[in-house]
Order: structure tokens, then C-alpha cells, then sequence
């Protein structure tokens, strides 16, 4: 006949609360987020090369010719300098008035579209439509706020610097969200947060 008593090698080994596996994720990842930022390489980083020819090209072009290449190739010590500013404040300004003329486009299909058509399945594709093109624009109202914001932090000399640690976000960053105000290492933070206590 078995024993119900535990062994004792049995009786020593604990399963981690669930506390205790939180914590311990949190630990790491402030260890990871506490190393030296020449052995973390960002993906976005990683994927993007600068193009040394293109180096001097901000210094001869006018800002309306100027390339996301171009601007990415400036070097590091130019950072945020006034054709940068200027760059990305026309970057912002030509996306506002873009999401300005696609509100003005959907205004004028809802106003077309208002004939009654006999044909339920027509008629329910047409309301489909109608939703995704309103939800598309409420996005985009969304973005505006964070434009506006954008452009009047250019506008301070903020643009381009994280809200949290202050660091610089960097060209590659910006080129892709123009509108981030966290470094990505700040933004993988707080995404882990949120995933980890929740909003």
C-alpha cells in the first residue's frame, strides 16, 4: 500500500504564484531595458541603411526636393536641425491637408449616394460602403489631433525628443510615424505594461 504523504523532494518543489511570475517577467524585462543600447538593435533600425552619397544632399537641395532618403542620411550630429523641422513640418502639414481633401471626398459620395435603391443586397452594400469609409475617416480624425500636436511641438523646438526619457526618437522613426512622441524603446515599454496590468 502507497503512502499519501508527500516525499519529501516532492513537498520542496512550489509552482510560482501567479505574483511571483508576473514580478519575475517585470524583472527581466527591466534587465533587458536596463542594458546598453549598443547590444539592443531595434528592427527598424536594423532594416534601415544610410546612404553616405546622399549625405551632403540637405545642404544643395531645396526643402520641397528633399527625400526621406536624404533626410535619413544626414548625419547624427545634425539632428533636429532647422531643415529637419522644416522637412518634417511640411511632412505634417501636406498629411493634414490630405485628410482635410479625403473628408471633402467622403462629404460629396455620402451627398451622391443618397438615392434610394430598391435592391435590399444594393442597398445593404452601399451602407457597407458608407461605415467603412466613415470608420476610415474617423481614424484619421484621430490622427489629426496627433498632427496638430506634432506640428505645434515642432513649432516649441519639442519635435523629435521622447516625451519620457528625452532621447532622441530618431529620423527612422519619425520617417515612419511623423507623429510619435516615444522612442521605441519607451514604446515597448509601455506596450508591455499594458499587456502586463492592462490600460
Amino acid at each position: 500500500m502507497r503512502s499519501t504523504r508527500p516525499s519529501s523532494r516532492l513537498a520542496s518543489l512550489t509552482v510560482p504564484s501567479m505574483a511571483q511570475t508576473v514580478a519575475s517577467t517585470a524583472a527581466k524585462a527591466s534587465y533587458t531595458n536596463t542594458m546598453p543600447s549598443t547590444m539592443q538593435v531595434s528592427p527598424l533600425a536594423g532594416s534601415i541603411k544610410k546612404d553616405a552619397k546622399l549625405a551632403n544632399n540637405w545642404k544643395i537641395k531645396p526643402l520641397p526636393e528633399l527625400t526621406d532618403a536624404d533626410v535619413l542620411a544626414m548625419p547624427d550630429s545634425e539632428y533636429m536641425n532647422d531643415v529637419q523641422m522644416a522637412f518634417f513640418r511640411l511632412k505634417l502639414v501636406n498629411l493634414k491637408n490630405d485628410m482635410h481633401t479625403n473628408a471633402g471626398e467622403t462629404t460629396e459620395h455620402l451627398r451622391e449616394d443618397t438615392v434610394v435603391v430598391p435592391d435590399p443586397a444594393d442597398r445593404a452594400t452601399i451602407e457597407e460602403e458608407h461605415a467603412l469609409e466613415l470608420r476610415t475617416r474617423d481614424r484619421e480624425r484621430k490622427l489629426l489631433k496627433k498632427i496638430e500636436q506634432s506640428i505645434g511641438r515642432i513649432d516649441a523646438g519639442d519635435y523629435g525628443y521622447c516625451d519620457e526619457t528625452g532621447e532622441p526618437i530618431g529620423v527612422g522613426r519619425l520617417l515612419a510615424r511623423p507623429t510619435a512622441t516615444l522612442s521605441l524603446e519607451a514604446q515597448q515599454r509601455r506596450e508591455l505594461k499594458q499587456k502586463m496590468f492592462g490600460d
